[in-house]
């Protein structure tokens, strides 16, 4: 089993930064991919951007250039930098781990980019 606990959510004007953290625990191999997700009011739930356990990365286009993505192996831990948020950034961020074809995901933080 695997548990993932976000961190970092909150209200930022437009053009402002958040950093968002992700702790995974359980059941952790060595290899594995975690990553982020939002999903908005009335939208589906969308990649944000991901990172393999040997660092290769992916990003959305809407977010390439403003939001980046890191680990630490040894915590089993994610972070998301995002820098210049727009207000449709605004969603429910929502941490992923990926291992053996499986998916666990975490509860979800709500990230709001208003004036």
């Amino acid at each position: 089993q695997v548990q993932l606990v976000e961190s970092g959510g909150g209200l930022v004007q437009p053009g402002g930064s958040l950093r968002l953290s992700c702790a995974a625990s359980g059941t952790i191999f060595s290899i594995n991919t975690m990553g982020w997700f939002r999903q908005a009011p009335g939208k589906q739930r969308e990649l944000v951007a991901t990172i393999t356990t040997g660092g290769s990365t992916d990003y959305a286009d809407s977010v390439k250039g403003r939001f980046t993505i890191s680990r630490d192996n040894a915590k089993n831990t994610v972070y998301l930098q995002m820098n210049s948020l727009k207000p449709e950034d605004t969603a429910v961020y929502y941490c992923n781990l990926k291992q053996l074809l499986r998916n666990y995901w975490g509860q979800g933080t709500q990230v709001t980019a208003s004036s």
